[in-house]
């Protein structure tokens, strides 16, 4: 009885639990829950910008949990996280404003990230305040990177679950009162950074007593109030405060005296200055364990004071204006002291004795100072936790002894470029580098180190990833070791001295390369064919060598190069065809070299031109025949270079297809006909076609490109005027029409370019007057005009001590490779040659050369507002009148012409004060008086600047100024009514001769038509003729005859 009695209690339980079980099922499920399925989809529209939410499918047993851009509860499978950032940006796009109530829906959201949508802010009455009581588990909200102003706090303010709001990159600016943010009790992040935020008030914030970070870096503060940041006194568990790039001064630090809880400061790129004696009397030295003080203007004392922050791990006093030798104490007692950077500063001598006592240091970044580090690394060899140590551009030195310990560190990163200035100084590498075994970033560019190359470092270290020894003197034939060494993935030896053939156990021995330059050595033969099979291989550069042969076809089309630089060689052979098959090439640069094919034309329909290409550079070779049609299908190429070749023939029109050109360059050709009128490329830049036989008006080619920086078209049969509508190029900087046919004015169109700086107009048929309007430009330092528009850091970040030291170098740009080797030239004639300009030094350069034209009319008084200009030509032409004494104040002018015109009048005296003048010239011209006092740069000019003017004296001329016979000269101050005396004369000379002309032609006229007044005017004269037949002409003959008789 009772084994039945269990059986049926242990049925009833079975039956109990499997039922329990299947509700369970029932309650959950694999997938999403259908009402949040379908508001995912309603939000879809708003957030799907480049179809970046492509698998939100409306399909019937889609797991909505499973889309991208969704997180869901794993066990009640409701959305938990929104990932929307960045899915509705475009460039230039207008704000919009969100309806926040499409996320009522999404009632366990926990995470929502926004930022980088072009959200200007809610719809009416449809903001976050709808979300307070449904999306009570809201914690995380990302809205940075948007077009949010103050009308959107008062909506976040009733979100008070909130734990982490990024409001960052905003549009709150002026004296913002952000004190509805004082409800969000529970807030622990704060990030208000990027925005333009004057002023905070004290009262605001007094609620936010749980931060634990705030960010208010790159906004305008100078202040929060009269009382100074007394708020920041009552967040005390406050454990980050990053106020970088603000306007804040000292006394900052003294409203930070109750933070005990911080933990790391940052005040980079305020207006600290001095000894900031407030760190030594606050709370904070107790327990801060990061400061950042970076460009601030710091005394070299507060390393003295600085060693009471006991518990600093890292001290970054970066670009602080130090000066002199380290000091011995203070900073030497920060035993914790991890990461120490006082790069950027002109600190000087040897480290001190007691650098050693940082026992604790990782990282150590002295770059760009004047210390002297002595071969040995002596005072580092204690340091046996550190690291990382950058030292650019300090000296190496000698040591008075000879020091052989073993040091006891072990670098992962040493970056030593740009150390050696001594000549005296051994070039053989340091000694302490035989002692390293565990590096894995390397870097010893430009100490013209010499002997061979230094392999040992990659068999010594086998974790090396990045070795740069570019800009050596090491020679000899390249060899490497036959032993695998895996993990390196940059070698960059380019700008020595090594000869022979680049070694085939390269591809066997580094089986991951990923880059390698072997640029400019004297490297011959061919290129090796196991290169093309290196699967890792993103980057070769080969260029400025000896090499030889054909390209490898499947070096170019192999999927895995990125970047091939093969200038200045002497390849030859047919490269055309691999171009049409570089699938997954970015950048080819081929300049330089023998290629001497026809570039023949192909069926565009049987092919499709490789998208991946973005810069091709065939300039300099022996190309010929018409331009390839096919360019044109080469939708994605922002840069091409077919300069110095033999092409002949016209543009074709399908250039005019080239929507993303940034970079055209057909320059030294043999191309005629004219400038297609539909090329105008929406983003091209630069645009270089001289030398060629191109012919006819501009008519409608560039117009209304607004983004061309450089025209030049020099050294071509263009003809017409320069069009009116030259005025849209608005963001035009350098205009090069030199040596063509142009004619008619100088339009005044020109004065409203307010980014030009470099105008070229010589050897045209220009005339008319030169337009006043030219003084109003700026002339604008340009930016540096190279191509290069990102860079690559080689290096791989493995754990925190070359992480950091990493970023470092990534701040200085000192490793870093342009991703595109194509640099823009300009060719601009000053101080009496031809001379190019590129890089640094063509932002700076600004000119004029209006010379060889038909200009007429005075030297407009305006152009001495060109304050900035460096050249200004503006000899052969027909220009009259006097120098105007405003060019006193051209204070930057270099060269400075003004030979070969009509002009009068005295050289101005204030013409003195051209400090920089190197070039001047005013021969041939009708000047007069003395020239002026030869002191300071007029102490150099010689006779030929003063020549051709007859008028003129001086010591240079061998002319005095005080003889009795020479003309007389007025003050400047009397220049205008000399030149008016002068043209008085000259307009009654000509008004007598055209008076004469005009009563004699009458005189013809009347008799010609009234036959009276002809017989009367002919019977008068033949009167005369009898009447001084005896007088005058019978005397006049007489006396010639007895005087032949005689």
């Amino acid at each position: 009885m009772m084994m039945m009695e269990w059986k049926w209690l242990w049925f009833i339980w079975m039956a109990v639990l499997l039922l329990v079980l299947e509700g369970c099922r029932w309650c959950t499920t694999d997938a999403c829950l259908e009402h949040e399925r379908i508001a995912l989809l309603h939000l879809k529209p708003f957030f799907n910008y480049g179809n970046p939410l492509k698998s939100w499918v409306d399909l019937k047993g889609s797991d909505c949990c499973k889309w991208e851009r969704v997180k869901c509860n794993t066990i009640t499978r409701r959305v938990i996280q929104l990932s929307l950032n960045s899915t509705k940006w475009e460039y230039n796009m207008d704000y919009w404003y969100l309806n926040a109530s499409m996320l009522l829906p999404f009632e366990k959201l926990k995470s929502l990230y926004l930022s980088e949508n072009a959200i200007g802010g809610n719809l009416e009455n449809e903001g976050f305040g709808k979300l307070s009581s449904t999306l009570s588990n809201l914690e995380i909200l990302d809205l940075s990177y948007n077009h949010l102003n103050d009308s959107i706090l008062l909506s976040l303010s009733e979100l008070s679950s909130l734990r982490y709001l990024d409001l960052s990159h905003n549009r709150f600016e002026g004296s913002s009162h952000p004190r509805e943010l004082n409800n969000l009790t529970n807030l622990k992040s704060l990030d208000l950074s990027g925005n333009k935020i004057e002023s905070i008030s004290n009262k605001e914030w007094n609620n936010l007593t749980n931060l634990k970070y705030l960010d208010l870096s790159y906004n305008n503060i100078e202040s929060i109030s009269n009382q100074g940041f007394q708020w920041l006194s009552r967040l005390t568990k406050l454990e980050t405060l990053n106020l970088t790039g603000n306007s804040l001064k000292n006394s900052i630090l003294f409203d930070m005296r109750n933070l005990s809880s911080l933990k790391t400061l940052r005040l980079s790129s305020n207006q600290l200055e001095g000894r900031l004696l407030h760190i030594q009397e606050s709370n904070v030295s107790r327990n801060v364990e990061e400061i950042y003080l970076d460009y601030s203007t710091l005394n070299t004392n507060i390393l003295q004071s600085i060693g009471v922050l006991v518990s600093l791990k890292t001290l970054s006093l970066y670009a602080c204006g130090l000066i002199g030798p380290l000091p011995n104490q203070g900073w030497c007692d920060l035993r914790n002291l991890e990461v120490l950077d006082v790069s950027g500063n002109a600190l000087e001598g040897m480290l001190p004795h007691c650098f050693s006592n940082l026992t604790a240091l990782r990282v150590l970044d002295i770059s760009r100072n004047h210390f002297q580090i002595p071969l040995s690394f002596a005072p580092f060899a204690n340091l046996s936790n550190l690291k990382a140590l950058l030292s650019n551009e300090n000296k190496m030195v000698t040591e008075p002894s000879f020091y052989t310990s073993i040091p006891k560190f072990q670098f992962e990163v040493i970056s030593l470029s740009k150390c050696i200035t001594s000549q005296q100084l051994s070039r053989k590498l340091p000694t302490f580098l035989y002692y390293q075994y565990d590096l894995r970033y390397v870097d010893l560019s430009h100490n013209n180190f010499s002997g061979t190359v230094p392999s040992w470092l990659l068999e010594n270290n086998t974790k090396l990833e990045d070795l740069i020894l570019k800009g050596n003197s090491f020679t000899g034939p390249l060899s490497f070791s036959s032993a695998l060494i895996s993990n390196v993935s940059s070698i960059d030896i380019s700008e020595n001295k090594i000869q022979g053939q680049i070694p085939t156990s390269t591809c066997s021995t580094f089986p991951h390369l990923s880059r390698l330059f072997l640029s400019k050595n004297a490297f011959e033969g061919n290129i090796p064919l196991c290169l093309s099979g290196m699967k890792d291989l993103s980057i070769l550069d080969l260029s400025n060598n000896q090499l030889y042969g054909k390209v490898p076809e499947e070096l170019i089309t192999k999927g895995s190069l990125t970047i091939l630089r093969l200038s200045n060689n002497n390849f030859s052979g047919n490269v055309v065809p691999a171009i049409l098959k570089a699938n997954g090439l970015q950048n080819l640069y081929l300049d330089g070299n023998k290629f001497s094919r026809e570039v023949t034309n192909v069926d565009v329909s049987t092919f499709e031109f490789p998208n991946s290409l973005s810069d091709i550079d065939l300039s300099n070779n022996q190309l010929h025949g018409k331009l390839p049609r096919w360019i044109g299908n080469a939708s994605f190429l922002l840069r091409l270079a077919l300069s110095n070749n033999g092409f002949e023939g016209s543009i074709p029109m399908e250039f005019c297809n080239l929507n993303w050109l940034e970079f055209l360059d057909l320059s030294q050709n043999n191309l005629s006909g004219s400038i297609p009128s539909c090329f105008n490329p929406p983003n091209v830049k630069h645009v270089h076609l001289h030398g060629n036989r191109l012919r006819g008006p501009l008519s409608l080619a560039f117009y209304n490109s607004s983004s061309l920086v450089t025209v030049d078209l020099r050294g071509n049969n263009l003809t017409g005027s320069i069009p009116k509508w030259i005025d849209t190029l608005s963001s035009l900087s350098v205009l090069l029409l030199k040596d063509n046919h142009f004619h008619g004015k100088v339009p005044i169109q020109l004065c409203k370019l307010y980014s030009l700086s470099i105008i070229d107009l010589s050897q045209n048929m220009f005339s008319g007057p030169i337009p006043s309007c030219l003084g109003n430009l700026s002339l604008p330092m340009k930016e540096k005009e190279s191509l290069a528009t990102g860079f690559y850091l080689p290096f791989t970040e493995k754990d925190e001590s070359t992480s950091i030291a990493m970023r470092k170098l990534e701040r200085d740009i000192n490793p870093y490779y342009p991703d595109s080797y194509l640099e823009e030239v300009i060719e601009f004639t000053t101080k009496s040659g031809f001379y190019s300009y590129e890089g640094n030094i063509l932002a700076y350069m600004t000119g004029i050369d209006l010379s060889c034209n038909n200009l007429t009319g005075h030297i407009p008084p305006e152009l001495g507002n060109l304050s900035e200009i460096y050249s200004l030509n503006l000899s052969h032409n027909k220009l009259m009148g006097v120098i105007p004494s405003s060019f006193s104040k051209l204070h930057q002018i270099e060269s400075f012409d003004l030979s070969y015109n009509n002009l009068s009048g005295e050289i101005p005296n204030q013409l003195v004060e051209l400090n920089s003048l190197e070039v001047f010239s005013v021969a041939h011209n009708n000047l007069s008086g003395s020239i002026p006092e030869p002191k300071a740069q007029y102490g150099t000019f010689i006779e030929s600047s003063y020549e051709g003017n007859p008028f003129l004296c001086g010591t240079i001329l061998h002319k005095s100024c005080s003889k009795p016979d020479a003309p007389s000269t007025r003050s400047n101050s009397l220049d205008d009514e000399g030149e008016d005396s002068l043209l008085d004369t000259y307009v009654f000379c000509v008004s007598f001769l055209v008076s004469y002309i005009v009563v004699v032609l009458t005189i013809f006229v009347v008799l010609y038509i009234n036959p009276y007044w002809r017989s009367v005017w002919f019977s008068f004269i033949g009167k005369c003729i009898t009447t001084c037949r005896y007088s005058t002409m019978a005397n006049f003959l007489a006396y010639h005859i007895f005087r032949q008789c005689d």
